[in-house]
């Protein structure tokens, strides 16, 4: 409960930050923290029901897991067809406080990473995701700081997407073999 609580607070944080320096990797971030906090809470649901149907949760939360990388793609093209450098600044101070509600939620997920469910393993994946996706965005201000540029930016939001994919992907994976073991068609 307290990771959904983290995230969804943060998300409003960095969404309204994120739009007003035009920043795709603060846009995509902070729907990944949405969508971070829709996770957790539906985890928190499925934990009590029966198996099959915590299979099946598993394969909608896969569905869920891909939402921010079309946001980061849709900010992406907005941001290539209407260029303007984020303020480095404000993307640090957002991506360094990302990181820490991000690193609060990983430590609070740590000690049940391992357990063998795809609920679980979707939450610890997301985690994980974001604490990788706050350095690349401090890294990318930086970067924009040394070159300015949009480019540093769009690749951090697109690249947020593609770790989203790769955690979606392994979501549905390991909700597949849920369902076997649980004897739901898969």
């Amino acid at each position: 409960m307290w990771v959904a609580i983290l995230n969804a607070a943060y998300f409003f944080v960095e969404f309204s930050v994120g739009v007003s320096i035009r920043s795709v990797a603060l846009i995509a971030d902070s729907i990944d923290f949405l969508e971070d906090a829709s996770i957790n809470l539906i985890i928190l649901v499925g934990l009590g029901l029966a198996a099959r149907a915590r299979a099946r949760m598993g394969t909608a939360l896969a569905g869920v897991i891909l939402v921010p990388g079309l946001a980061a793609i849709v900010a992406a093209v907005d941001k290539i067809l209407n260029p303007a450098v984020p303020a480095t600044t404000a993307m640090t101070a957002t991506g360094l406080g990302a990181l820490l509600v991000n690193s609060a939620a990983a430590l609070i997920l740590s000690r049940v990473k391992t357990h063998d469910h795809s609920l679980i393993h979707a939450a610890w994946l997301s985690a994980r995701n974001d604490v990788l996706a706050n350095v690349a965005i401090i890294a990318a201000a930086g970067a924009t700081v040394l070159a300015p540029t949009t480019y540093w930016d769009v690749a951090v939001g697109l690249g947020i997407g593609v770790l989203n994919a790769d955690a979606a992907i392994k979501v549905w994976r390991r909700s597949r073999v849920d369902a076997k073991a649980a004897g739901a068609a898969p």
